[in-house]
């Protein structure tokens, strides 16, 4: 019999090779935000391909955007059998910094093609109030 040395680190790196870490960093990905300037606007935009617009919450409260809704759970049926369900589902929350202050009465945002787009107009001013935005269909 041959004798092996063991190593402690080979054995740590064992574990995180072996780990199922995709669907740990798939969750983080999957409400991204795009935060970008275009001309005299910021624009946020996030995938929400599956949840109703009707669902979504966007505020904005000083210098921060707030978007949150629910992607819901499928009712389960006793006939499927899953192999994989790597979705989420539930309730999600994103805050954003936005880095300068937006006219809080000139925002819109759409939704088209599973994509959530809020046009928020830049201005200079005091900051508002918190402040409700409704999505458009």
């Amino acid at each position: 019999m041959a004798i092996i040395k063991w190593e402690p680190f080979g054995e740590i790196d064992r574990f995180f090779n072996d780990f199922p870490t995709q669907n740990f960093l798939k969750f983080g990905r999957d409400m991204a935000v795009d935060l970008y300037e275009d001309g005299n606007n910021l624009v946020a935009e996030m995938n929400v391909s599956g949840i109703d617009p009707e669902k979504i919450d966007i505020t904005v409260e000083g210098n921060y955007l707030r978007i949150a809704g629910t992607r819901e759970e499928e009712k389960e049926h006793k006939d499927k059998q899953f192999y994989s369900k790597e979705i989420s589902r539930g309730s999600f929350e994103r805050t954003l910094r936005l880095p300068e202050l937006v006219h809080d009465e000139k925002i819109e945002a759409e939704c088209k093609d599973g994509v959530l787009r809020v046009i928020m107009p830049k201005t200079e001013g005091k900051k508002k109030e918190k402040i409700k935005v409704f999505v458009k269909k």
